[in-house]
């Protein structure tokens, strides 16, 4: 699957793109991704386990050591484990995250998914969100998955940056476009 390259890129989107080929000729795509998903919200939410994987200061040997006592608790095993196994004894974990990131963008493009990276000031409802996912399906033609983050400092409406495009609709923009505009009259 040559077309995959074209969307991950560099050491991480080579590795990413030979554990979906394995997990794809396997049929394991979606337990290879849950497995995956459940190691970075472990990675998320324990800084030791962060600065195990970013940190050069450990050896092969004790991040690899480390890594499988990791997955063994979690219970991550087959493509998934021996993938991390691998990548732990290639010292090659500080890239563990963007190999995560890499893989799920793998998988989203052939479902036929596309996401969407999407800021706001206050937390949305649910209508708000299955109104603004409709109309960036219909934008693309794609299901689009939403990663919302809520940031009070753009004051309002909205910031979506889906692939290479963003579209800032924030009032924090359109304020500096109105004193910007200000500073020329005068």
């Amino acid at each position: 699957m040559r077309v995959a390259e074209t969307i991950v890129s560099g050491m991480a989107g080579r590795y990413a793109t030979a554990l979906f080929e394995l997990a794809d000729e396997a049929g394991a795509i979606d337990a290879v991704q849950a497995d995956l998903g459940r190691l970075s919200g472990l990675m998320a939410e324990s800084p030791d386990l962060a600065r195990l994987v970013k940190s050069p200061v450990f050896t092969a040997e004790q991040q690899l050591a480390a890594m499988a006592a990791v997955l063994d608790k979690a219970g991550i095993a087959g493509l998934a484990g021996n993938f991390v196994r691998l990548v732990a004894k290639n010292r090659r974990l500080f890239a563990l995250p963007a190999m995560i990131s890499d893989y799920a963008a793998l998988v989203a493009r052939k479902r036929g998914e596309t996401s969407a990276e999407v800021t706001v000031a206050a937390p949305l409802g649910e209508a708000h969100l299955a109104a603004l996912k409709e109309a960036l399906a219909q934008q693309t033609g794609k299901d689009v998955h939403l990663d919302v983050t809520v940031d009070p400092s753009i004051l309002g409406g909205l910031i979506v940056k889906l692939g290479s495009r963003m579209v800032d609709a924030s009032l924090k923009t359109k304020l500096n476009s109105i004193r910007h505009a200000m500073k020329e009259v005068r």
